[in-house]
């Protein structure tokens, strides 16, 4: 290796390529806000706020740890396949538009700008620490959580990623593959994740009704927004891990694509069977599950090979779902099981399944068995310093909120903001015996029952309208006539008859029309 610097020579860059993996830093950083979406949907009410905020704060904060020294340690100069140097590129120097990838990590990898492959993998870093967010969710304070993420991308993330995609890192001088983060961004977050919920603990609730009604998904409509950024963001996270604008890359987006539907095929399917009822946020988690698992092997194999890992997705990862409920694992929102063992599935399936034709590495037992050490060895890697980190982070600043901040709400114990001004129609106060594992009416006479009764409980301003008042009817005038007689009667008096006088038109009142005003800030939940 080489640490001279190449020079300014623009012919060196493929404008195609460099095309390309502009795009694909587009798509790859709108996978966060994505992710908040998804995450935020999931959550209760009370705590969507803190959550989406600790996903977007990890574009600001993990934009400024790449740029000070991220991207050294990731592709800095090498020091023993371990790490790399930090000075190599601090502040992003060292960069220019000019200067092709690769140096001085290798001879060189890619015809793109140095400083564009620097700001596409920054995105990969951005979010990373998101992903962790989830397994949380409700019981970590922001301040406590940045401190976290800032270690963690030193001492998890940048060492995965050198020791994985820098050519230099010792996982892949030794032939481990892993083509888009199934080790680097998948097993280290899923990992982590789980290492997190055994330091912060589970969610404490009065009754069982309680935590049925705090972790009801509170809006379904965000978890399939979310799933939908994140799928289209999956195609630059997947098909720009080529570097190039060809064939492989080509490759790595169909093969997303493919994995992800028939992993939400699948995942719906077995619940329908193990619930009784297909969900959309089930839909929803299949796919992302389906993304996950796919995106170590995308550049490697052929689409048959995709459907094939998105169909042991479904199973895989819904059984890891299943087991974590068994232990009693407090993973709200299933990082472990879909992001860390979806990574982990998809790392051991690309040895049996690579195809040499496609990415340069065919299948065999050593390659499996490689694979099989770098999935273990990262796994725990990640728990361990992912555990050890947040118990030094609690002895400095308290990680779990205390009791009355959690009751008040993360969103405005923490935040001082709220996502919604009212509570009217919120789904969440239903009886958790109307509801599944995923919030979902187990009845629909259940569900609309409840609907009904909160909507009569909604208090409803009226402002009513009716026409001016009708004057009431005059009543009738009588007028004495003279009715010529030839002789007086009744003892010789004359004879008056009395005649109604001609009737007045009725004016008939219309009945007053009353319409209803729903208070300010109302807005129904469906």
């Amino acid at each position: 290796m080489s640490n001279s610097w190449p020079p300014n020579d623009c012919s060196l860059i493929n404008a195609g390529d460099t095309s390309w993996i502009l795009v694909s830093c587009a798509l790859v950083l709108l996978m966060t806000p994505g992710l908040a979406f998804f995450y935020g949907g999931l959550v209760h009410r009370t705590s969507v706020l803190t959550i989406i905020m600790q996903c977007f704060i990890s574009m600001g904060v993990t934009s400024m740890v790449w740029v000070v020294i991220g991207f050294s340690l990731a592709f800095g100069e090498d020091r023993g396949g371990v790490i790399g140097t930090p000075a190599s590129y601090a502040m992003l120097t060292n960069l220019d538009g000019c200067t092709p990838t690769g140096y001085p990590m290798s001879s060189g990898t890619g015809q793109i700008p140095g400083i564009l492959f620097a700001g596409y993998q920054m995105m990969f870093a951005i979010i990373a620490p998101a992903l962790i967010t989830g397994a949380f969710a409700d019981r970590v304070r922001f301040k406590a959580y940045l401190i976290f993420i800032v270690l963690w991308l030193i001492l998890v993330y940048c060492p995965f990623v050198h020791w994985v995609w820098s050519p230099n890192g010792f996982l892949a001088v030794w032939g481990v593959k892993d083509f888009a983060g199934g080790i680097v961004v998948h097993i280290s977050a899923g990992f982590a994740a789980l290492a997190s919920i055994f330091v912060v603990g589970r969610r404490q609730y009065a009754s069982d009704e309680e935590r049925h009604r705090m972790q009801l998904p509170h809006n379904r409509t965000f978890v399939a927004l979310g799933t939908g950024l994140l799928w289209v963001g999956w195609f630059g996270f997947n098909g720009g891990s080529a570097i190039a604008s060809n064939s492989q890359a080509a490759f790595a987006l169909v093969n997303s694509s493919i994995a992800a539907s028939v992993a939400m095929v699948t995942w719906m399917c077995i619940e329908w069977v193990h619930i009784g009822k297909p969900t959309l946020i089930g839909a929803c988690i299949g796919a992302i599950a389906g993304l996950a698992t796919i995106t170590p092997a995308a550049g490697f194999v052929r689409p048959w090979a995709g459907f094939v890992i998105g169909a042991v997705t479904g199973f895989g990862c819904y059984g890891c779902v299943q087991i974590r409920d068994i232990l009693k694992w407090d993973d709200a929102l299933d990082v472990w099981g879909v992001h860390g063992m979806g990574g982990l599935f998809g790392t051991l399936m690309l040895g049996f399944l690579a195809d040499e034709d496609i990415g340069g590495q065919g299948r065999s037992g050593l390659f499996f068995g490689k694979q099989l050490a770098a999935c273990v060895g990262t796994a725990v890697y990640s728990f361990v310093v992912s555990y050890v980190l947040l118990v030094v982070v609690n002895l400095v600043t308290p990680i779990v909120p205390d009791a009355s901040e959690i009751a008040m709400g993360l969103d405005v114990s923490l935040h001082g903001e709220q996502a919604y001004d009212d509570e009217a129609l919120d789904l969440s106060k239903s009886s958790p015996k109307d509801w599944d594992a995923y919030g979902n009416s187990a009845s629909y006479e259940g569900a609309a029952n409840t609907v009904y009764q909160q909507a009569r409980a909604i208090p409803v301003q009226s402002q009513s309208y009716a026409p001016p008042p009708a004057q009431p009817p005059a009543q009738p005038q009588y007028a004495p006539q003279q009715q010529p007689q030839a002789a007086p009667a009744y003892g010789g008096h004359q004879v008056v008859q009395l005649q109604p006088a001609p009737q007045p038109i009725q004016v008939q009142q219309m009945p007053q029309q009353v319409i209803q005003v729903p208070p300010p800030g109302f807005a129904p939940q469906y």
